[in-house]
């Protein structure tokens, strides 16, 4: 793998870039919020491990441009602060994973295989019709009824869960799981947030609700109009 290492704390880069490169993998590492934001643009990246608090533009902002520019390369947030509301920032802003930091050099590498994994797969199947909406995982693009629907990543990752699923419920507890990458409930209402976004934009182009709610179980996604 061709990997992003925006970090700017030697004690944490050196060991990370000396375990990946004894693997094999091509480390490209950068130290500062604007270098990361250039770097990440580019195609022949296959995965970032972004630093929270990087020198200049902070990792999260440089998170959120990379993902406003339609930059859906996987990136794994490393972070000081292991409070819940500052994870759920990072994923929130479209991390796929995070580590808090002092973290094993050992678990990271696994991480990275394993999120690596998940979006090659991701990619073997592209397109998602149910009823009428589709979506394109590749170009990040929604349709309903043939009219293009603008959404947030995380408001994207919700529906894909969902179509990926279509005709069956999918629970809370596995929207935490794919989208956030919780192994816990943070006991909020973060997952209903998103989906009120969700239904709302996919509401205002085309009457009805794609989205059925599936009491004290979960959401299913209707296959038929």
């Amino acid at each position: 793998m061709r990997i992003l290492l925006a970090e700017d704390d030697n004690g944490t880069a050196l060991p990370v870039t000396r375990a990946l490169t004894k693997l094999g993998h091509e480390v490209i590492r950068v130290t500062s919020g604007s270098d990361a934001l250039s770097h990440g643009k580019n195609s022949d990246i296959d995965v970032v491990v972004l630093d929270r608090m990087l020198p200049g533009i902070d990792g999260i902002d440089v998170l959120r441009g990379w993902r406003a520019a339609s930059i859906h390369t996987p990136v794994i947030l490393l972070t000081a602060l292991g409070g819940i509301a500052d994870r759920v920032a990072g994923l929130d802003a479209g991390a796929d994973d995070y580590l808090v930091k002092p973290f094993s050099v050992t678990e990271l590498v696994a991480r990275l295989s394993a999120i690596r994994r998940r979006w090659t797969l991701g990619r073997a199947l592209t397109r998602f019709e149910a009823g009428d909406v589709v979506i394109d995982v590749l170009t990040r693009e929604t349709r309903r009824a043939g009219s293009l629907v603008h959404l947030q990543p995380r408001e994207f990752s919700l529906l894909e869960v969902l179509m990926r699923n279509a005709g069956s419920c999918v629970t809370r507890a596995m929207f935490l799981e794919v989208v956030w990458g919780f192994h816990f409930d943070p006991r909020t209402n973060l997952v209903e947030t998103h989906l009120s976004r969700l239904r709302t934009k996919l509401k205002a182009v085309a009457p009805g609700d794609p989205i059925e709610t599936v009491r004290g179980a979960g959401y299913r996604m209707r296959v038929h109009e």
